[in-house]
């Protein structure tokens, strides 16, 4: 059941991508966030299309998406998919809109296979259980956690439940992570950390060495830590950073 009276992370991110599957409180929510949500909002999303095609060229075929969000194309498993036809993608997230939208979703290649689940992160083993009816586990598997992890407080052990999915993936296998920045913009960070409060949703940014120890034990590839504007971006796209987002690709030992 979705419930309309109050607003949701990836409503809010659907509206800040100018998607319209989103409610009136979601909308509210967006309205009072600095123009800058927006560009951040896009460029995060630019950061997750380079990622995946990255890790495509490099023969990556098996990708596990938690905090999907509502389908805005185009999709993981679409960018993929076009790289590696026979590419397996299982999306999860938590909001019930999603699962409505989820055809769009599980629209795949011919070749490949497209998988959903209605799962929270903080279920990790619920996750992981039903990803391996899709996954095969035995060979590499990218973890995206796209935008997401800033939504798990530390009270709710949010490197703990990173560090617990990572511990199921094999050798070879990528964590993808893109988390809000406390210490880029801090003026901005805690006008939205407040508006989304406002909105009845809990959003943590943290520093960069907060983010870091996300890839701790991982290999993380060049250029490593940074913001999401600047995350594989051929010079002749770069634009000035005002993501406020850090981002990161790590290879598992």
């Amino acid at each position: 059941m979705i419930d309309t009276s109050k607003a949701h992370p990836a409503r809010v991110y659907d509206w800040l991508l100018g998607g319209k599957d989103n409610y009136p409180v979601d909308e509210a929510v967006g309205q009072r966030l600095p123009p800058e949500a927006k560009d951040a909002a896009r460029q995060n999303r630019q950061f997750m299309h380079r990622a995946a095609a990255w890790l495509a060229a490099r023969g990556v075929d098996q990708f596990l998406d938690i905090g999907t969000g509502i389908p805005t194309p185009p999709n993981l498993h679409q960018i993929v998919q076009d790289i590696v036809p026979s590419a397996k993608v299982v999306y999860t997230d938590n909001d019930p809109i999603v699962l409505r939208h989820a055809e769009a979703l599980l629209v795949s290649g011919t070749e490949g296979v497209t998988d959903y689940i209605q799962a929270d992160v903080r279920q990790p083993e619920s996750i992981v259980r039903h990803a391996r009816q899709v996954l095969d586990f035995s060979r590499p598997v990218a973890l995206s956690l796209i935008a997401l992890m800033h939504f798990v407080s530390d009270e709710q052990d949010a490197h703990g439940i990173v560090r617990n999915l990572v511990a199921t993936l094999p050798p070879g296998s990528y964590l993808v992570l893109s988390h809000a920045a406390s210490d880029l913009f801090p003026e901005l960070a805690a006008q939205v950390t407040a508006e989304y409060a406002r909105g009845g949703i809990q959003l943590g940014f943290r520093s960069r060495a907060q983010v870091t120890r996300f890839f701790d034990g991982l290999d993380l590839v060049p250029p490593g830590l940074v913001t999401a504007t600047e995350w594989g971006a051929p010079a002749s796209e770069a634009e000035p950073e005002g993501s406020g987002i850090y981002a990161g690709v790590a290879r598992v030992r």
